[in-house]
């Protein structure tokens, strides 16, 4: 598909759906024209029309907080696009990370976890250390408890893959990522570097595939 093929609306937009490409979190909703997508595509950062300005504007032209784009895919209608970027700050003029925080309902039957989620959680056991939270208890004990444990729950995986015990071995890799989560809440790490780590050796890995391939010409 390319720009001819999709259906701008009456006032020449296509919204926008702005997608974290390491968290795939949904950061924002926005519009394009013509212009500014074409500007997106050959800038690779974002580039929008401003309804209310009646203006085109580049995502951090002012705040920073660019957003390089990593892949633009439009709907089985091609009257809608997902952006997909990598961004340098928050997406929400409020400073939050994405423009969706208001939360209007959550079931209590499907819980909504990630991650990330759940790194916030223990940055918060970190800041209020509530009395009787084993979290509190890791973080009071300091780096040195912590890395034993991660060490510890490594060696119950190994154990358990090496029985393959397939129950046994996602039990114990979740207290692996528990305790990994821990490490990385005491040293300041987020998430998000961790995702990116990796989504840079999914293209030096892919790199590496085309080379064989063509025999390392």
């Amino acid at each position: 598909m390319n720009i001819d093929q999709l259906k701008f609306d009456g006032q020449g937009l296509i919204p926008a759906v702005v997608v974290d490409a390491a968290t795939r979190q949904v950061l924002t909703l926005a519009y394009m024209n013509r212009e500014s997508l074409e500007i997106t595509l050959r800038e690779e950062r974002t580039c929008f029309w401003s309804r209310s300005r009646r203006c085109l504007w580049r995502k951090g032209e002012t705040s920073g907080n660019v957003q390089h784009v990593v892949s633009v895919t439009a709907d089985c209608d091609g009257d809608a696009l997902v952006v997909v970027v990598d961004k340098d700050g928050p997406a929400c003029h409020t400073g939050a990370e994405s423009c969706f925080h208001n939360r209007l309902w959550q079931s209590e039957t499907r819980p909504d976890f990630t991650l990330e989620g759940l790194y916030a959680l223990l940055q918060g056991r970190k800041a209020d250390m509530p009395e009787g939270s084993y979290t509190t208890y890791l973080f009071q004990k300091g780096l040195d408890k912590i890395l034993k444990k991660v060490g510890e729950e490594c060696t119950e995986v190994i154990i358990a893959g090496k029985a393959r015990d397939v129950p046994e071995t996602v039990y114990e890799l979740a207290d692996l990522a528990y305790h990994a989560l821990v490490l990385m809440v005491e040293l300041g790490i987020p998430v998000e570097a961790v995702t990116k780590e990796l989504a840079s050796r999914h293209v030096i890995d892919h790199k590496v595939k085309q080379e064989k391939m063509t025999g390392g010409r």
